[in-house]
């Protein structure tokens, strides 16, 4: 099995390219599972957010190739998109994930969006039944490894986001954003994130407007008293717009909202007077063709990448700390992970143990005549002890060479001590079952001691 990731994001492809393969929260779930019908692949999710898209996908072997997926799905020349994919395998897959997941790998180092964003990826595919063990495995560990990492550095103080650059940079524009009228077109979680930093930057009025026009009124609610919320009809959107300096949006419409004709209107409108566009969506809810007109001033999220990089210096002690953690936890990961491949061998060591045991008493059993259940079960309990003393170095040498990766030597193990490796169909390790007693039931059994001798079942103690 093989551990595969691809994807683009803001670091290797432009926003125009991003917003072709950008799926819909919606459509999240269909994608996933039309992922999961190509031929070879066992488990599968992606991650889709406005700076990134990645498929990451357990497939049967390292022939089976998923970097096709998006070109083939979304209808985008595989010449085009190719130069901007990047594709992990295994170790560094796992290694690229507990980095995005750390918010190691985003446009705003610490933010903390990107967390919940690959925990609702993850719910969505499990949802769709396109997770088993594996990805659940790595997953879990990602989690735990990228909570450590904001708990034990300050990667996540001062906390940053799309949306508080966002106003930043409006903040820069105008100098002062006390007075002004903000329009947060679209309320989801980036927009409620912007009007809580607009309302410390002293923002005078608010206007939402959503397609569910019942989100827009809730997000207004919560700031009434502090500043003048409106709620505008989503059908009003273009006549409500020219009133505001600043126009913030954040939607999950496919196509533009906001084009050059809108634009002409609303200078006329506002006499001329300039009017920013900050568009944190994509697919981009603005038309660059907006920013050729004299006094539209359009900022996407690309442009946002000049602000954060002012905060990079300012979290780069912390973001060194942070990547420390996630090198600890992928290795342990990988430790852990390397340390299940030597569980074939120890229950195959144990079931030869086994059989070599119960075979031994069956061959005296008839010198040991008529047992009692007590006597029974201290010859049960005397030699299980004796297998259990001699069978822990060797399992701890295989546990060992598997920690260390050392194959070869884990080989020559396996060959020492006559054991496989690899669980075959009809042994017990390989559907995930112990080995029970199996001969010992049969040969040492109620007749053979007398009515009332029955032997209490026992059943071996599996490899932990």
């Amino acid at each position: 099995m093989t551990l595969t990731l691809i994807g683009v994001n803001h670091k290797t492809a432009p926003i125009a390219l991003r917003e072709q393969v950008a799926i819909p929260r919606d459509a999240l779930a269909e994608t996933t599972q039309a992922l999961a019908a190509m031929p070879g692949v066992t488990e599968c999710m992606i991650v889709s957010t406005c700076n990134r898209v990645e498929i990451l996908a357990a497939v049967e072997d390292e022939n089976v190739s998923v970097s096709g997926f998006l070109a083939s799905h979304f209808d985008v020349e595989a010449e085009v998109l190719n130069p901007h994919l990047y594709e992990y395998h295994d170790q560094e897959a796992v290694s690229h994930l507990f980095r995005m997941a750390a918010s190691l790998d985003s446009m705003v180092v610490g933010e903390p969006q990107i967390l919940g964003q690959v925990k609702e990826a993850f719910a969505v595919a499990r949802a769709a039944g396109t997770v088993g063990g594996q990805l659940d495995h790595l997953l879990q560990g990602a989690f735990a490894a990228a909570k450590r990492a904001r708990s034990e550095t300050g990667i996540g103080s001062n906390s940053v986001s799309i949306a508080s650059v966002a106003v930043e940079l409006a903040r820069k524009i105008f100098g002062s954003l006390n007075g002004r009228t903000v329009f947060l077109v679209g309320a989801g979680k980036m927009s409620e994130l912007a009007a809580r930093h607009l309302v410390q930057q002293g923002v005078e009025t608010i206007l939402v407007s959503n397609r569910t026009a019942e989100r827009a009124r809730r997000m207004a609610e919560e700031f009434d008293g502090r500043v003048k919320p409106q709620v505008v009809d989503f059908n009003q959107l273009y006549e409500a717009a020219s009133s505001a300096d600043i126009v913030i949006s954040s939607t999950g419409a496919p196509h533009p909202i906001f084009r050059r004709e809108h634009g002409q209107k609303f200078l006329q409108a506002r006499k001329n007077r300039p009017m920013f566009f900050i568009d944190i969506a994509v697919p981009r809810d603005v038309d660059p063709e907006m920013n050729k007109l004299d006094g539209i001033f359009v900022y996407d999220i690309d442009d946002l990448q000049q602000v954060a990089a002012s905060h990079l210096e300012e979290r780069g002690r912390q973001a060194l700390d942070a990547e420390s953690i996630i090198a600890i936890e992928v290795e342990r990961f990988h430790q852990r992970q390397r340390t299940v491949n030597a569980a074939p061998a120890i229950v195959a060591l144990q079931r030869k143990a086994e059989e070599i045991r119960v075979a031994e008493i069956d061959r005296i059993h008839k010198r040991l005549g008529t047992l009692s259940a007590e006597q029974l079960a201290a010859v049960e309990a005397l030699t299980r002890g004796l297998v259990n003393k001699f069978l822990h170095p060797p399992m701890q040498a295989l546990k060992q060479a598997a920690r260390e990766g050392d194959s070869a030597r884990l080989d020559l193990l396996c060959e020492t001590w006559s054991v496989s490796a690899t669980p075959t169909a009809q042994s017990p390790e390989a559907d995930g079952q112990t080995e029970s007693t199996g001969p010992m039931s049969e040969k040492i059994s109620p007749e053979k001691n007398g009515p009332g001798k029955a032997v209490p079942e026992q059943t071996m103690e599996a490899h932990r």
